[in-house]
């Protein structure tokens, strides 16, 4: 519970308030398209409201931590387990991880709960940080690697992409965003947004961090052609009626005689 608390705190650094910006930005454009009853978001890094552009009218909140503050707009819903979800077997529409794979000590296990708690055809949304970025890196650098989000198991978006797909998800779509150092000023940010610029246009999969949408696919069954057996109709004194082979056989001989 303690990485998650540690984590939320960086978050509020100019750092990690910048990247919920871009990650609020990010979700403004794919949650617009995701319908469905419920929309879950598993962990609350920040104070910033990553659900609001949703249609989808019930949104819940779970906080992975047992103290997290309630109330207002960055309000949470409950408290519960990443890798044990508190939702019935097939329940939810769209689910939200942000950030949530790389701190998590079992992942296959979150994305196998995604699997259990999601409808057919519902979606989830993954963040995640880049382990081949300027970000990665910053975090060799003193006692970085010691702290979140440096101390976190960066999985790149291909591992993810293959977790899902052997869960039986289609990807939908992969994006790379954030090509700045993780520098902790300001002012000094702003000026490096132009790596931003620069970034997207010539370096499109080394963002620090990505976004990626995947559907669940829709179990099918193969049907089973049905051997029928014909049944031969019977004529007076439950004698068999000849096949039509048989018959044809029957006037060849008559042609013999």
């Amino acid at each position: 519970m303690r990485i998650w608390r540690r984590l939320r705190a960086w978050f509020q650094l100019p750092a990690g308030r910048l990247l919920l910006e871009q990650e609020r930005a990010q979700m403004e454009s794919i949650l617009p398209d995701l319908f469905g009853y419920y929309l879950l978001q598993v962990g609350h890094p920040g104070r910033v409201d990553m659900l609001s552009a949703s249609r989808i009218r019930h949104s819940i909140i779970m906080s992975l931590e047992p103290r997290a503050r309630t109330g207002g707009a960055n309000h949470v819903d409950l408290f519960g387990q990443a890798d044990a979800l508190p939702f019935a077997t097939e329940n939810l529409d769209v689910i939200v991880l942000p950030h949530v794979l790389e701190f998590s000590p079992n992942p296959h296990q979150v994305l196998r709960e995604v699997d259990r708690t999601l409808v057919p055809e519902g979606h989830v949304v993954v963040t995640g940080f880049n382990p081949w970025s300027l970000w990665t890196l910053w975090r060799w650098i003193g006692w970085r690697r010691r702290n979140p989000p440096w101390s976190g198991h960066f999985y790149s978006s291909a591992k993810v992409q293959d977790w899902l797909g052997l869960l039986g998800f289609d990807i939908l779509m992969t994006r790379s965003f954030v090509y700045y150092p993780p520098v902790q000023h300001g002012a000094l940010i702003r000026r490096l947004r132009l790596f931003e610029h620069l970034g997207r246009r010539f370096q499109p999969f080394w963002g620090a961090v990505y976004v990626l949408v995947a559907k669940k696919r829709v179990a099918t069954l193969t049907p089973i052609t049905p051997r029928w057996r014909l049944r031969g109709k019977l004529l007076p004194g439950g004698v068999p009626e000849p096949t039509v082979r048989s018959n044809c056989s029957v006037q060849t001989m008559k042609q013999y005689d």
